[in-house]
């Protein structure tokens, strides 16, 4: 019964935004408020499940999304997008832009999360788009499956680093067997699967667009990529020291304070409101304009993706989760399969990787010893069946989609096709991993 409510209600939400011409986030709360009720949750609690879904994800992504697009505007304006596409192209070619931006995607997924990932490079794809004039799902679908696969099988994303521990996996050897996984899957679900993608019509959002300078105006190429990847670079610096270094007291908490990406942003729009601003000889007025465009044009995403929140909130306090893993976990077939398909069920249901991931991991961690495999290729098994078919239900799709500016069916197509991809080459390659271990 409860399987059924959470298809009614995608159902729902769907036909509410296409056919009913409903805003996107009163259709999020619509529907999550009825799924509450209809999931049994207590009357007097379903309001609070919505709240606490909008302040649990917005809470992690506002500052983030909002100083990334200030960040993203000023690089556009400034003329370093349009520097750092020049240098792309003139180093790769326009045959091969798209390896470029999916080896920078793996890159810089690497230690960022998804959301801040997604947000820092999603400029460097319209500057080439607009630079170029080339279809932007077709180039930016390659970087985004880049963002994807790192942030789905490895660690230290917040799923697969849980997924070691509750697994009893060991993190150096995940890594490892990630690497492996991860090469031929980013190829498949990027610069491959793209080549389908030409057609669709994307108007990526202005507030990324800028009118192209002239040469001498534009900052130097250095100064450029340091202004618009400075938040990967301390990111990335960060990570590295937590995981090797052996810090204790005041220098431990530095380390943790200069971890976390609101602190890292911070600082990177500081540097970069100098650095391709000010030093550009740009008023600070007309910067702190760019960036009122800038919160101006993505605030209708932060309610969307806070909508989606509160509607993966709900499916989570109704416990429905555990209950659709608990339908699958008796059926006799090869336990990496169970363990990808209890994860792509609970996605595509709850719409949340991280919950399938984690959700899947306290199914599957009292039976692990019973099951007779390899720890590390389960947890990326999870890892893999975390990440298909996203759609309505995710706040990743909405992202994509706003962002992109195209239409549901066109998200569906690129986006949610893309996942999927990622999700069934990605368990192929951990299934022909078995075979050699």
């Amino acid at each position: 019964m409860s399987i059924f409510i959470i298809l009614l209600c995608i159902l729902v939400l769907v036909l509410l935004i296409t056919w009913g011409k409903v805003n996107p986030f009163l259709a999020f709360l619509v529907v999550s408020i009825g799924a509450g009720l209809a999931l049994g949750i207590p009357l007097e609690d379903v309001a609070g499940s919505v709240q606490k879904g909008i302040g649990g994800l917005l809470g992690d992504l506002v500052i983030v999304i909002g100083l990334g697009a200030m960040l993203g505007k000023l690089v556009a304006e400034s003329g370093a997008a349009q520097k750092i596409s020049q240098v792309l192209m003139n180093s790769f070619g326009e045959k091969n832009i798209q390896w470029a931006l999916m080896a920078t995607g793996f890159v810089v997924g690497i230690p960022l999360f998804y959301n801040v990932g997604f947000v820092l490079l999603v400029p460097l794809i319209f500057s080439v788009t607009y630079q170029y004039k080339l279809p932007a799902v077709y180039i930016g679908i390659p970087m985004l499956a880049a963002l994807s696969v790192t942030h789905g099988f490895l660690p230290p994303h917040p799923s697969p680093a849980a997924l070691v521990g509750q697994l009893n996996a060991d993190m150096g050897l995940t890594l490892l067997y990630g690497f492996i996984v991860a090469v031929p899957t980013i190829i498949v679900a990027g610069p491959i699967f793209a080549r389908t993608l030409k057609g669709i019509d994307s108007k990526p959002l202005a507030t990324f667009q800028a009118k192209p300078l002239p040469d001498d105006q534009l900052p130097s190429g250095f100064t450029s990529f340091f202004s618009a990847l400075l938040p990967v670079v301390l990111l990335a610096s960060a990570a590295l020291l937590n995981r090797f270094g052996d810090f204790s007291g005041g220098t431990a908490k530095m380390v943790s304070f200069f971890s976390d990406a609101t602190i890292v942003m911070i600082i990177s729009l500081a540097v970069a409101t100098y650095s391709i601003g000010l030093a550009c000889k740009k008023k600070m007025s007309e910067v702190m304009g760019y960036y009122t465009e800038a919160i101006k044009d993505v605030a209708p995403i932060l309610l969307i993706v806070g909508g989606a929140g509160a509607l993966k909130q709900v499916f989570s306090d109704s416990g429905v989760s555990v209950e659709i893993g608990a339908l699958l976990q008796n059926m006799d077939i090869h336990p990496l399969i169970l363990g990808w398909m209890i994860a792509a069920f609970i996605r595509v249901c709850i719409g949340s990787a991280t919950v399938a991931g984690l959700t899947s991991a306290g199914i599957l961690a009292p039976i692990m010893p019973q099951l007779g495999v390899d720890p590390n290729l389960m947890v990326l098994a999870v890892g893999a069946g975390s990440l298909m078919f996203s759609h309505v239900n995710d706040s990743g799709f909405w992202m994509y989609k706003e962002y992109f500016n195209v239409s549901i069916k066109d998200t569906i197509l690129s986006w949610s096709l893309m996942e999927t991809v990622v999700s069934v080459v990605g368990m192929a390659v951990v299934l022909l991993i078995d075979l050699f271990i």
